[in-house]
Formats: C-alpha cells, sequence, structure tokens
C-alpha cells in the first residue's frame, strides 16, 4: 500500500476504535470491564480468523516467534492496564494519559529500536495533537490522583506502543489479515480466564450480544485490519500518534449520540487534534533511518 491511502488506513481504524466508549455505554449495567474487553478480542479474534482462513492468507510458516508473542503480550495487556487505570484514576485522566503518552513512548522505542528518529514535524504535529486531548478531556474533572493508576495508564500507552511497533516487523513477513489473526486469537487465549472470574452472562441478552458484536466485529477485527493494512506502509511512531483520532470520534459521539456537551475550549481541542492529524497524513516522511535496525 502506498501513498496517503496507508495514512488514511490508520485513521479509519482509530475512527472504529472511538465507538467502544459510546458502545460500552450501551452495555448492561452488570457487564464488568474486564469481561467486555476480554470477549471484545475473542469476538475479534475469531472473525481476523475467519477472515483470514477464507482469504487463504493463514500459514504455519515464516512466523517471527519472538515478534509474535510480544505483539501479543502487548495487546493482552493493554486491555486491563488500561481499565484498571481507568478505575483507579477516573476515566478522563486514565485515558489522557494513555493516549497522551503511547506516541511519545512508541518514538522513544522506535528511536531505541528501529533506530529512527522522528522529524521536527513528527513533534509539531504530536504535540498538537497530545494538545488537543488534554484540552478535549479539560471538562472531564481531574478525578482522584492515584500513582499507581498512572503507572498503570503508562503501562497501556507503552503495551500498545509495543503491540505497534512489533506487529510493523511481523508484517515485513505475514500480510495483514493473518498478523491481526494470529495476534488476537492468542490475545484471547490469554486473557481467557477474565471470563470465568468476572460475570459474563449479560451477553445472553439481546442488547449484550449486539454490543459485543460491535466491538468484537467492527471495533476491533474490523479496526485492526485497517490499522494493519495501514502500518505495512506507515512509520510506527506515527501511526501511534494517528491514533489520536480515537477520542476525536469518540467525543463526537459522545454529542451527537449521547448527548454531551462540548465547551469552547473542548472545540478548539477539536481543532488541534485535526491539525495535527492532518499534519501528520499530508507531511514528509515522518520518521529517519540513523542505522541498522535491532530487529535486522
Amino acid at each position: 500500500m502506498r501513498g496517503k491511502s496507508a495514512y488514511l488506513f490508520v485513521i479509519m481504524g482509530a475512527m472504529l476504535w472511538g465507538t467502544t466508549g459510546t458502545a460500552q455505554s450501551f452495555a448492561p449495567d452488570d457487564a464488568h470491564p474486564f469481561a467486555i474487553g476480554s470477549i471484545r478480542l475473542v469476538f475479534g479474534g475469531m472473525m481476523l480468523v475467519l477472515i483470514a482462513f477464507l482469504q487463504k492468507k493463514l500459514t504455519v510458516h515464516n512466523w517471527p516467534v519472538r515478534e509474535t508473542l510480544l505483539a501479543t503480550l502487548g495487546m493482552a495487556c493493554y486491555q486491563p492496564l488500561f481499565f484498571m487505570a481507568v478505575s483507579l484514576t477516573g476515566i478522563a485522566i486514565g485515558t489522557i494519559i494513555t493516549l497522551s503518552s503511547a506516541p511519545i513512548i512508541a518514538g522513544f522505542l522506535e528511536w531505541m529500536v528501529e533506530k529512527k528518529l522522528p522529524t521536527a514535524n513528527w513533534w509539531l504535529a504530536t504535540g498538537l495533537s497530545i494538545a488537543g486531548c488534554l484540552l478535549l478531556f479539560s471538562n472531564e474533572g481531574s478525578g482522584p490522583i492515584n500513582p499507581f493508576g498512572i503507572l498503570l495508564a503508562l503501562g497501556a500507552g507503552t503495551a500498545f506502543s509495543v503491540y505497534t511497533l512489533v506487529s510493523k516487523k511481523i508484517l515485513d513477513r505475514q500480510p495483514p489479515e493473518a498478523t491481526a489473526a494470529v495476534i488476537f486469537m492468542l490475545s484471547a487465549l490469554l486473557l481467557s480466564p477474565m471470563l470465568f472470574i468476572f460475570d459474563s452472562s449479560w451477553i445472553t441478552t439481546a442488547n449484550g450480544l449486539g454490543i459485543s458484536l460491535h466491538l468484537g466485529l467492527f471495533a476491533t477485527a474490523l479496526a485492526y485490519l485497517l490499522f494493519n493494512k495501514g502500518l505495512t506502509s506507515v512509520p510506527s511512531s506515527t501511526a501511534v500518534s494517528l491514533s489520536l483520532a480515537e477520542p476525536l470520534v469518540a467525543a463526537l459521539l459522545g454529542v451527537f449520540l449521547v448527548g454531551e456537551n462540548l465547551s469552547l475550549l473542548n472545540w478548539f481541542g477539536v481543532g488541534l487534534l485535526l491539525c495535527g492529524i492532518v499534519s501528520l497524513t499530508f507531511s514528509p516522511k515522518a520518521s529517519a533511518p540513523i542505522e541498522k535496525s535491532f530487529f535486522s
């Protein structure tokens, strides 16, 4: 995949992630976030495996074992770390720290591991996006400041960054469909005990099943399939920065579907987010190689 279409695929994937919060707001009251996250991976993983199987993209050959395990751990850890962080710090603080830290962590990891230094434009665009994210959540309240919760949020940002960085290496050997299918099924297996620890009977209700299908099929399977397709041609640090389209869509859905209100400052944050995303999409290369990659 070449040109700006790869960037648009990453953005479209992030936009689908942005529907997650709105969908969860309609979930049954007894649906625990851990159970929702686990079921999301199970449904999404099953659909991705089906897609890869039907397209004859699955193979047991040429899989980088180390990278596959790292990407699986990154995705499996992201779900509980994020939900635990939110439960300890509040939605606003947990979301801000996770989403704002991920691009910086991704840029640092890309520099350390891939030996690629982000350009000045990447820092500017990412800074605009992070500032927009902060302003977007500025009216959500500070919530209790829990140091352990903050560490968990930073861990969630790191987990997503690791998943993105390592997945890009797997995509050098495997197609996007197979990459997403294997990683998500393995992640679902790792988190499957959550379905027995927490009550998941709510999934048998019409509302619970509908929410689970949306989260699994659209906010996970289709979203990460698009993200992976774009990731084949987009630097990992840029892809993580573009994923800040997620809170942008979540905020707009909150306004138009849930009836939430945004202040003038929040709308200014929306504008900064859009500026950052557009700048990343239509800028020159966001990183330049320095020397041989750690994974080479």
